[in-house]
């Protein structure tokens, strides 16, 4: 609300006048509904203060709660003369409005009695700051049917970064809203040239809903595809997708393990040169627990050692001239060097004693059968095989679904823990870096330590800085590392869980709509930004991507390549070269 937009008259009918028997403030106020009028909760108004010798005073607000009653009823038994005309009594509605915005900022009550009208487009876009907002992102529609928009500014690290979204599994819709606000980030032109090379990073937990985000959805429909077009968006899929999936078990071709979707996607693993050279073991004990147990003292210890003196050899890796070709073997290896009494003070340090080795060694074995797929030594390293953000598309996904929940962990730690480190060495913010993460509390819970979590920690800290910008999703926002959430200039709310909703984790949302979490429907979400004060009702709109195998429609053909038949156009993906010679032509 501009100056001069304060000396002009509302947009928008008059719906009623300030409540004089409730107590009006600056903040928070009351307003009559007007006969043949309603107000809704989320409904946008805007009321005028004169004032002497000075120019009036715009207030805006939000409705947060609406209420009904009979004015002249006494007892409760009233309404039923009042319904059969017996005794006279007025029906009166009244709206409880949180002010978001005073024009100009002179911080004085409405004066009861005063026209209050309902914001309609300038005034609307003034009463929630989206005037000032310089980029501005779709986000859905609100309940008056208008667009919402989201700052862009506290989404990329120009003035805050990260996203926090809660909800109950299966009904708040959390992966949805995330990839819907990922495509609305790259397809609204609020990132300017830099969306070309901006990345997002998604990992796929839960099925293989994910791996079709490339697919046009089939049962996009005309309402939707309006829908998209209010919101300044085109209906259609994600035009730069690369899935990578990991290998099948018991496979040694190293075929990606997935079902729906045969085409386009890639293995992913690490070699057991790399797994030594780079350190990875600690992310094998990659459970909070495990990081307050003492054995986490021979985890470092025995991984220095295998950084030190493990040799590439023949795709496996080579210890005090034993060749290794999997990860089975390099675990019995270790746990053999530990169990040697002239061995293990080399490996494990001569200050720790036999039960915690022992202990290690115990969760070690139990590995063999999680990682083994994960963790190779008899594939070729020269076949592209890692995941590398910056030399995949502009969505990557990486699917778990899968994987045991040790493997999960593993591959969620190592992949942020290198792309973290990636953007360290590049030392520039851009491009930016989208990591979408489920199951956010299972990764970074409140309580315990582990190196997933410090990872985590990291970006949520450090990450704006570096352009890296975390979206996580949870169903308990009150069970994951408080400064995570904290770090979340942007925090959305779906439906919750009665005893959630009471947590103090959701302190921003009024009483009201706190009531409405615990009914609202799919696609409903609250959002709450640093620009306005009051979360915002909204609802997306339908994906325009395929969500499950189902809906798929065609993908444009340039995504239906692998990185490895992208390289090699007559590359078999899976053979162990990365292409076959014509030695090994099958006929």
């Amino acid at each position: 609300m501009t100056d001069e937009a304060s000396t002009a008259e509302p947009v928008g009918e008059a719906v009623g006048r300030v409540l004089g028997t409730a107590d009006a403030t600056p903040l928070q106020f009351w307003t009559a509904v007007a006969p043949g009028s309603y107000l809704q909760l989320d409904d946008v108004v805007v009321t005028r203060r004169e004032l002497p010798d000075r120019e009036p005073v715009l207030i805006a607000g939000v409705v947060t709660q609406v209420r009904a009653r009979h004015e002249g009823a006494q007892f409760d038994s009233d309404v039923f003369a009042i319904a059969d005309g017996t005794l006279p009594a007025l029906v009166q509605e009244a709206a409880e409005v949180t002010t978001t915005r005073v024009d100009p900022e002179l911080y004085v009550p409405p004066e009861p009695g005063a026209l209050v009208h309902r914001a309609e487009g300038d005034a609307r876009a003034r009463a929630l700051h989206f005037d000032r907002m310089d980029r501005r992102v779709p986000m859905g529609m609100g309940r008056d049917g208008v667009p919402v928009y989201l700052n862009a500014d506290f989404l990329d690290g120009s003035r805050g970064a990260h996203v926090s979204i809660s909800g109950i599994s299966g009904v708040a819709t959390k992966t949805s809203f995330a990839t819907f606000l990922l495509y609305s980030v790259f397809r609204s032109g609020v990132l300017g040239g830099d969306a070309v090379n901006a990345k997002a990073l998604i990992f796929n937990v839960k099925g293989e809903d994910l791996l079709f985000l490339d697919h046009p959805n089939a049962r996009l429909d005309e309402p939707t595809t309006a829908a998209y077009a209010r919101l300044g968006l085109p209906a259609g899929a994600f035009a730069d997708v690369r899935v990578y999936a990991p290998p099948r078990a018991g496979d040694s071709s190293g075929t990606p393990d997935v079902t729906s979707r045969l085409s386009g996607v890639d293995s992913f693993y690490w070699t057991l040169a790399e797994f030594c050279a780079d350190r990875l073991l600690p992310y094998v004990f990659a459970d909070a627990d495990d990081e307050r147990q003492q054995y986490t003292m021979v985890v470092h210890s025995v991984a220095a050692h295998l950084a030190r003196y493990a040799q590439p050899a023949d795709g496996g890796v080579s210890i005090d001239g034993v060749r290794l070709h999997s990860y089975p073997d390099l675990v019995d290896h270790v746990v053999a060097q530990l169990s040697d009494d002239e061995t293990r003070a080399e490996w494990a340090g001569s200050a720790v004693g036999l039960g915690t080795v022992n202990a290690f060694a115990r969760r070690l074995i139990n590995s063999k059968r999680d990682l083994a797929r994960l963790i190779r030594g008899d594939l070729a390293t020269r076949r592209p095989h890692a995941i590398n953000t910056a030399a995949s598309a502009q969505v990557t996904v990486v699917d778990l679904h899968n994987l045991p929940d040790r493997a999960q962990r593993f591959v969620v730690g190592v992949t942020l823990k290198t792309e973290f480190e990636r953007k360290e060495k590049a030392g520039t913010a851009k491009p930016l870096l989208f990591v979408v993460l489920d199951e956010l509390n299972k990764y970074a819970p409140r309580e315990g330590s582990s190196p997933i979590k410090e990872v985590l920690l990291d970006i949520a800290e450090r990450g704006r800085s570096l352009g890296v910008i975390l979206v996580g999703a949870q169903q308990t926002a009150s069970e994951v590392e408080r400064r995570i959430v904290t770090n979340s200039a942007i925090k959305v709310v779906g439906r919750l869980d009665p005893a959630e909703a009471s947590r103090p984790e959701y302190g921003f949302l009024p009483p009201a709509q706190r009531q409405r979490a615990l009914l609202a429907k799919p696609g409903t979400m609250f959002v709450n930004q640093p620009d306005i004060p009051v979360p915002l009702c909204l609802e997306f709109p339908f994906p325009a991507w395929a969500t499950r195998p189902a809906e798929a429609g065609a993908a444009p053909s340039e995504t239906m390549r692998s990185i490895t038949q992208a390289a090699d156009p007559f590359a078999v993906v899976g053979s162990r070269s990365g292409g076959i010679s014509d030695d090994d032509i099958p006929f």
